[in-house]
């Protein structure tokens, strides 16, 4: 069998190291916060090459305090896409705002700028470019568009740790940049968290204060917060996992050359592009085809897990029918959501798995 991701060899791999580090946290009784969550701050603040760094227990909350902090609330707009997890959307409607949606690309399923400024009324206060697989999305025409207008730009790059736009790290280029933690991702706790990076020291003050019950200093309460925060566990093992991030991303990257070297000979599906001056950290391999049912089922059948990210967009989701949107608004969404497989990817796979993925893809004919 090929997982679809291999947390327990992650775990083997580096066992003394979280085992340290967990250890280390109990005997220190900081819980919550405290200084391995602090450490933690200050390094991935210097990995994204930003000023702050305010670590949570979520990315969906790292996103919420990202668009509190840029002032977003009940009547304003907040463009993003539909081709993303939920999350993205849900950090909107925390915050009285109405999520309105520009469609993806269809090279990297990234938001389309040529789409964006259509998007964009007296109301609109924020644009959500969201990384999507590992590839930053077109910052360079999203982000010039937005200073035109004068609109806060917060990138959701939950699934871009390390992922560069012409040398330019994710998070760093938008007022804040937010991370998910969740295990999964090529930078995942052992349980949930998230963090928010930004170069603005008002956000990241406002930012801290939100996350520990709106808290300036002990029982001095100035805003009305949340419970956010992450807890010290997280936070050490966090930091030794990043020790290794550059290490795990360059084997992803190397897995992502091969599968698309040999699926290139085999031409039967779309791979996926990493478009020039865009350092792609593949958190998915994302394949398409047009039979991708079919694919997904024939690699179970071969013992080799596959998933779909994501099989339904958010404006078609039941949970988001208020807003309006009905079938064929965004075609280039409906037909990812369709086509989308996600080959297994992680830094233990062997090369001798990739090539074990692609033998069984040669059996049937699955044209993207």
């Amino acid at each position: 069998m090929i997982p679809f991701l291999d947390l327990k060899a992650q775990y083997a791999s580096i066992k003394s190291e979280i085992d340290t580090a967990v250890l280390g946290v109990l005997a220190s009784a900081q819980y919550v916060l405290g200084e391995e969550v602090a450490h933690l701050e200050e390094e991935f603040a210097a990995y994204c090459d930003v000023r702050h760094a305010v670590a949570v227990n979520t990315g969906t909350s790292a996103l919420h305090l990202a668009l509190l902090a840029a002032g977003v609330g009940p009547g304003d707009e907040v463009i993003t896409v539909p081709f993303t997890f939920v999350a993205t959307v849900s950090a909107v409607c925390y915050t009285g705002a109405l999520p309105v949606f520009v469609d993806v690309e269809p090279v990297t399923l990234t938001m389309d700028p040529g789409k964006l400024e259509a998007a964009i009324t007296s109301r609109t206060k924020a644009i959500i470019p969201v990384h999507l697989y590992g590839q930053m999305a077109d910052m360079d025409a999203i982000m010039s568009i937005a200073a035109r207008h004068d609109i806060a730009v917060i990138e959701d790059a939950c699934q871009a740790h390390g992922a560069e736009y012409d040398g330019h790290r994710a998070g760093s280029m938008g007022v804040s940049g937010c991370f998910s933690f969740y295990p999964g991702k090529n930078l995942g706790a052992c349980g949930e968290g998230g963090i928010a990076v930004t170069n603005n020291d008002a956000h990241a003050k406002t930012m801290r204060m939100l996350r520990d019950w709106g808290q300036e200093r002990r029982y001095h309460h100035v805003l009305k917060g949340f419970n956010y925060r992450m807890d010290g566990i997280q936070g050490a093992i966090l930091r030794v996992k990043l020790r290794h991030l550059d290490a795990w991303t360059a084997a992803r990257r190397a897995h992502a050359i091969r599968y698309s070297s040999l699926l290139a000979e085999l031409g039967t599906v779309k791979t996926p592009v990493e478009v020039a001056h865009r350092r792609h950290v593949y958190h998915i391999y994302a394949v398409q085809c047009r039979d991708r049912d079919g694919l997904h089922r024939a690699l179970a059948a071969e013992g080799i897990q596959s998933g779909l990210h994501y099989p339904i967009p958010v404006h078609l989701q039941r949970a988001h029918e208020d807003l309006g949107y009905r079938p064929g608004d965004f075609p280039v969404s409906e037909t990812a959501a369709c086509t989308v497989l996600s080959l297994p990817i992680y830094p233990e796979m062997t090369a001798r798995q990739v090539e074990q993925v692609v033998a069984a893809m040669e059996q049937d004919a699955y044209v993207g």
